[in-house]
C-alpha cells in the first residue's frame, strides 16, 4: 500500500511501497483566525459567529469563476488539461454553498465571433452541482471557431469574469482562476482599433482597467499557467493587480501564478494554487497505475475535506477505506461523518467529507475494462475549524502596567491542539482597544521569549503596556492565523483598575491525567483587606457546554481574613480524550464583576481502564502459572510413562526348578499379552500375542519399578523383579528387568544361570525363535493353557 509522500517531487510506483513521512502542502494560507479576525472574507471584516451547539459554523463559501484560453496558442493537449483543471477545481470545493461559473475565450475577429462565452452559468456547488460544472466543461475541449476565434483577448474574458463575480454578495470572498499561456493575442480583433500594434496597446490598457476593478471589488486573479511558451511576467502581474489582501495576513495567502508544466504536475499545482485561494490546505498522496491503492493523510485538526482523485480515465472504479481500513459510504453518513461524491463519470471525482475520521486514508482504483490504464493521483484538501482561550495576567490591570497575553488554540470538542505540525506556519498578534487611547498591538510568540514561558508549547504569548490614558472598559483579542486553520472570535472584556485591590486571589489547579467522570482539585488563594465581605464566583470558561463542573461555584471572603479555599472540578462522562482546553477565572462579583485572576485548565483525560487494563499481570501470571504447571505436570507424566514402558525386559516360565522358555520385550510396550502353552509333552513355553484374551496374561510395569500380572483367571498379583508367580502346579513365572538381565549374564543368578538342563532335555529357546522339531518318538503337544 502506498504511503504519503515526503517532501518534495510526489511518489510514483504501485502504491504498495512503506509508508514514508507524511507530506503536507500546506501551500495554502490559513484563515484568520481567532478573535476578531475576517473568516474567509477579502474586503470586508466579517467574524464567524457560533452555531446554536456553541461551535463555530461550516466551511464559508466562496464565489469563483474559472477562465480556460481556447486559442491556437495552446495545443489540444493544453486544452485537455485545462479542462481537466476546470474541474478538479470545481470538484475540490469544500462548502455546498459556494458558487462557480465558467468562462471560455479566445478572440473576436469575424463578424460572429465573441472574445469570451460563458460557457457554464454561475452554479451552487452541491453533489449536483459539481457534477454539471463537470460535464459542461468538457465542451471547451472542442472550440467552435464559428463562435470564438482563435486570438487569446485576455482582457476581455478578465471584464466578464469580474463583471459576474461583483454580481454576487460582496461579504463572499471572490477568486478567478485563469488557465492560459498569458501571451496576448489580438492583432486581429478590429474592435481594439485599426492596426495590430494599436489594437495589442488598446487592449492593454483595457486589461489594466479590467485589474484596477477587480482590485476595488475584491477579487482575487490567481493564473495558471499551460503551454510551451508561457509570459509567466504577465501572468504574475495580473495576479499582483487584482485584489491582493487574502484571507489571513501570511505570505501564501497573496496571490500569485503557478506553471503547470506538464500532466503529471497538474493536480499538485492545481490544488496548491485552490488551496491557497481558498484558505485551506492541501495534503498531496500518492500517483499510481490502477489497480492500485493510494493513500492521503487527512489531520487531527481536519473538520471539512474533501479527496480529489484525478483517474486519467473517467471509467476507473474508486473504493474509499477510512484510517481503520473500513470503506465508506460514496452518499450518506458513516461513524460520525457524512459523504458526497461527485464526478464518478468523469476523470476526475471527489469525496467531500465534513468531521473526517483523522489518519491515513486509502483510495482503491479498479481500470476500467476497455484501453490501457492511465497514472492517477489522489489528494485532499481540508479546512480546520478550531475553538480559541485567551489570558490576561493580571486580569485587571492599572494604567501603565506591563500585561501578559496568552493564548491557546483547542478543536471544536474543545479538546487543546498539542501537536506543533498541525499548526505549522501560524502567525499570532494580540490587540487591546478601550476609552481613551489608541488600539496597541502586538506580536505572539512561542519561542520562549518575550514572556513566553515555554518554547514549542504552542501557548503564543506577548507583552503589552496599558496606555497611561486608559479609563473605563479594556477589551482584549488576539488574531491568529495558520494554513488550513480557522478559529473563532472569543475576545476578554475587563476593566481597568484604579489603586490597589483590596481584595487579591490566585488560582491554582493540579495538572493530572484522569478519565471520563473524573476529578480534578484545586485551590484558591483569597485574601480580603476590605471591610466588607465579598462574593467571589468561580467560573469556567471554553470547557464545553456541561462537559466539566466545578465545586463550589461560590465563595465568600470574610472582611479582613484571608484562606485557602479547596474546589473540585469534574469531568463529565461524555467529556472527550485529550487535553481539556478552557481556563478558570475568579470574578468579584462584589467589585462589579472585576477579573480576579485566572489561569489554565490544564488536565488530560485518557480512556477508562478496561477489564484488560485492571487485570493484565494477573491474568499474565495466571497463564504463567499454568504454563508452568503444565510443563511439569507434562514432564512428570512423561517421566511417568518412561518408568512404565517394558521395553528391555525379559519373561521366563520355568518348570520343576529347570528353564523352560523366555522372551524378552522388544518395542517399548505399556502393557505385554502372552499365554503359557503345554505341549503333550508337559513342557511349557511362552507365546506373544498382540491383544488381551481368554487365556492371555497381561504384564504391566508400575511407577515404582514393580511389576502387575494379570492372569486369564484370577487377581491380579504385585512382583518385584525376580519374584517368582506360580503358573499351574509346576511352573512359575519372573520378570526381569534389564539390568538384572545383564546381571545374569555375566553369572549372576537368573532362573536361565542357576537352572541346569538334564540331559537331552529341551534347553532354553531363543527369544521368538520357533519350536524346533519335537524328539523321535515323544507325543505331539496338547496345546493345554495354564
Amino acid at each position: 500500500m502506498s504511503r504519503p509522500g515526503t517532501r518534495g517531487p510526489a511518489r510514483t510506483g504501485d502504491g504498495r511501497r512503506r509508508r514514508g513521512a507524511r507530506r503536507v502542502a500546506l501551500l495554502g494560507a490559513g484563515l484568520a483566525l481567532a478573535l476578531t479576525a475576517p473568516l474567509l472574507t477579502f474586503p470586508t471584516a466579517a467574524t464567524a459567529q457560533d452555531d446554536e451547539e456553541g461551535r463555530p459554523p461550516e466551511v464559508d463559501p466562496i464565489d469563483f469563476a474559472i477562465v480556460i484560453d481556447q486559442s491556437d496558442s495552446l495545443s489540444e493537449e493544453d486544452l485537455r488539461r485545462e479542462v481537466e483543471a476546470a474541474t478538479t477545481i470545481a470538484q475540490a470545493e469544500l462548502s455546498q454553498e459556494s458558487q462557480a461559473l465558467v468562462i471560455g475565450f479566445g478572440s473576436a475577429e469575424e463578424e460572429g465571433q465573441v472574445a469570451a462565452i460563458e460557457a457554464c452559468q454561475r452554479t451552487e456547488l452541491d453533489a449536483d452541482g459539481r457534477q454539471s460544472i463537470s460535464e459542461c466543461v468538457r465542451e471547451l475541449a472542442s472550440p467552435d471557431r464559428a463562435v470564438v476565434g482563435p486570438g487569446t483577448d485576455h482582457p476581455a474574458a478578465l471584464a466578464q469574469a469580474v463583471q459576474r463575480l461583483a454580481e454576487g454578495d460582496p461579504d463572499t470572498p471572490r477568486v478567478i482562476f485563469l488557465l492560459t499561456d498569458g501571451r496576448l493575442d489580438v492583432t486581429d480583433s478590429r474592435n481594439y482599433g485599426d492596426s495590430p500594434d494599436a489594437r495589442q496597446n488598446n487592449a492593454r490598457a483595457a486589461l489594466r482597467n479590467t485589474l484596477a476593478e477587480a482590485r476595488e471589488q475584491g477579487i482575487q486573479i490567481w493564473p495558471l499557467g499551460f503551454g510551451d511558451q508561457i509570459d509567466e511576467a504577465a501572468l504574475q502581474e495580473m495576479a499582483e493587480s487584482g485584489y491582493v489582501e487574502g484571507c489571513a495576513n501570511l505570505p501564501d495567502a497573496i496571490p500569485e501564478m503557478r506553471v503547470v508544466e506538464n500532466s503529471g504536475d497538474l493536480l499538485e499545482s492545481l490544488q496548491s494554487t485552490f488551496a491557497a485561494a481558498r484558505c485551506a490546505a492541501v495534503q498531496i498522496g500518492d500517483k499510481g497505475v490502477p489497480p492500485v491503492d493510494l493513500d492521503v493523510f487527512i489531520p487531527p485538526i481536519a473538520t471539512d475535506g474533501s479527496i480529489t482523485v484525478a483517474k486519467g480515465d473517467p471509467g476507473v472504479n474508486v473504493t474509499y477505506l477510512d484510517p481503520d481500513g473500513r470503506e465508506v459510504p460514496k452518499q450518506g453518513e458513516f461513524e460520525g461523518s457524512t459523504f458526497e461524491i461527485s464526478g464518478e463519470n468523469t476523470a476526475v471525482e471527489a469525496l467531500r467529507v465534513s468531521d473526517p475520521k483523522p489518519g491515513t486514508w486509502t483510495v482503491h482504483l479498479e481500470p476500467a475494462d476497455d484501453g490501457p490504464a492511465m497514472e492517477a493521483a489522489v489528494s485532499a484538501i481540508w479546512q480546520g475549524r478550531v475553538l480559541s482561550s485567551v489570558t490576561v495576567t493580571p486580569p485587571s490591570p492599572h494604567p501603565g502596567e506591563s500585561v501578559l497575553v496568552e493564548a491557546k488554540l483547542q478543536t471544536r470538542e474543545n479538546v487543546t491542539i498539542d501537536d506543533p505540525e498541525q499548526l505549522a506556519g501560524v502567525y499570532a498578534t494580540a490587540r487591546l482597544t478601550g476609552e481613551g487611547f489608541e488600539p496597541v498591538e502586538i506580536p505572539l510568540g512561542d519561542e520562549g521569549e518575550g514572556g513566553d514561558r515555554q518554547a514549542g508549547d504552542l501557548v503564543f504569548t506577548g507583552e503589552l503596556t496599558v496606555p497611561e490614558t486608559a479609563v473605563g472598559q479594556l477589551e482584549f483579542t488576539s488574531e491568529m492565523a495558520a494554513p488550513g486553520v480557522i478559529a473563532d472570535e472569543r475576545p476578554l472584556p475587563t476593566r481597568v483598575t484604579e489603586g490597589t485591590p483590596l481584595l487579591q486571589g490566585v488560582v491554582t489547579i493540579e495538572d493530572a491525567e484522569l478519565h471520563p467522570g473524573g476529578q480534578l482539585q484545586g485551590t484558591v488563594r483569597v485574601d480580603n483587606n476590605d471591610s466588607r465581605p465579598h462574593e467571589l464566583r468561580l467560573e469556567l470558561r471554553d470547557t464545553g457546554e456541561g462537559a466539566v463542573s466545578i465545586d463550589p461555584p461560590t465563595v465568600t471572603a470574610e472582611p479582613g481574613t484571608g484562606r485557602t479555599v479547596p474546589f473540585t472540578i469534574t469531568f463529565g462522562p461524555d467529556v472527550p480524550l485529550g487535553g481539556v482546553g478552557g481556563t478558570v477565572t475568579v470574578i468579584d462579583e462584589t467589585d462589579d464583576d472585576r477579573p480576579v485572576h485566572q489561569t489554565f485548565l490544564d488536565a488530560v483525560v485518557t480512556a477508562p481502564p478496561t477489564w484488560w487494563d485492571r487485570w493484565r499481570w494477573a491474568v499474565i501470571a495466571g497463564v504463567v502459572a499454568l504454563l508452568v504447571a503444565g510443563a511439569l505436570a507434562a514432564v512428570w507424566w512423561t517421566a511417568d510413562q518412561r518408568r512404565k514402558k517394558l521395553g528391555g525386559h525379559t519373561v521366563e516360565l520355568g518348570q520343576n526348578e529347570r528353564p523352560a522358555d523366555q522372551q524378552q520385550i522388544r518395542g517399548n510396550p505399556l502393557v505385554f499379552y502372552f499365554r503359557v502353552e503345554r505341549g503333550r509333552n508337559s513342557h511349557p513355553g511362552l507365546t506373544v500375542v498382540r491383544s488381551p484374551g481368554g487365556s492371555v496374561y497381561e504384564l504391566r510395569r508400575r511407577s515404582d519399578g514393580t511389576f502387575r500380572i494379570k492372569p486369564p483367571r484370577g487377581s491380579a498379583r504385585d512382583l518385584r523383579s525376580g519374584q517368582q508367580f506360580p503358573v499351574g502346579d509346576d511352573a512359575w513365572i519372573v520378570v526381569r528387568a534389564p539390568d538384572a538381565r545383564r546381571d545374569d549374564k555375566g553369572g549372576g543368578g537368573g532362573l536361565f544361570s542357576r537352572l541346569r538342563r538334564p540331559p537331552g532335555g529341551p534347553g532354553p529357546r531363543p527369544p521368538g525363535a520357533p519350536r524346533g522339531p519335537r524328539p523321535s518318538g515323544s507325543p505331539p503337544p496338547d496345546d493345554t493353557v495354564f
